[in-house]
């Protein structure tokens, strides 16, 4: 009985930690924890780490910097995660995550909420558009 018992809690536990490690999370702009690009766009100059941009392929041209925000591990060694954001041959200006949360995150989201105001539209207690009665794909009346 106790080996049962035994055998039933770990294969309970096992599945679990398999549901665990399936959740797909996706952090997009304008969220905390966001890696990557930032259009800087109408924000105010960010705060960043380094003064001086960081270059790791010189080219003969150069492109506009960029600014991005990346975890402190690429920061300190670019030259091996530089590929990951398209930005080996490009001038990097690394902005610094605080701001990102205190300046950034804020206002996208006020202008999502803004973006997104439907006024009396898309609260979901729509029933349809008038097309059909709701019951399947077929020319039947049920």
């Amino acid at each position: 009985m106790k080996k049962a018992l035994f055998a039933a809690t770990c294969c309970s536990l096992l599945l679990m930690t398999a549901q665990a490690q399936d959740v797909g999370v996706s952090i997009q702009f304008g969220q905390p924890g966001f890696y990557g690009r930032l259009d800087i766009g109408n924000y105010p100059q960010p705060q960043l780490v380094y003064i001086e941009p960081r270059i790791v392929e010189r080219v003969a041209v150069l492109g506009p910097p960029l600014y991005l925000v990346v975890p402190p591990g690429h920061i300190k060694h670019w030259e091996k995660h530089c590929y990951r954001y398209n930005a080996c041959n490009r001038q990097v200006y690394f902005v610094q995550e605080n701001w990102y949360n205190s300046v950034v995150v804020p206002r996208y989201r006020e202008g999502q909420y803004r973006d997104n105001d439907q006024g009396n539209h898309g609260r979901g207690n729509e029933h349809g558009k008038g097309h059909g009665k709701g019951h399947g794909h077929g020319n039947h009346d049920d």
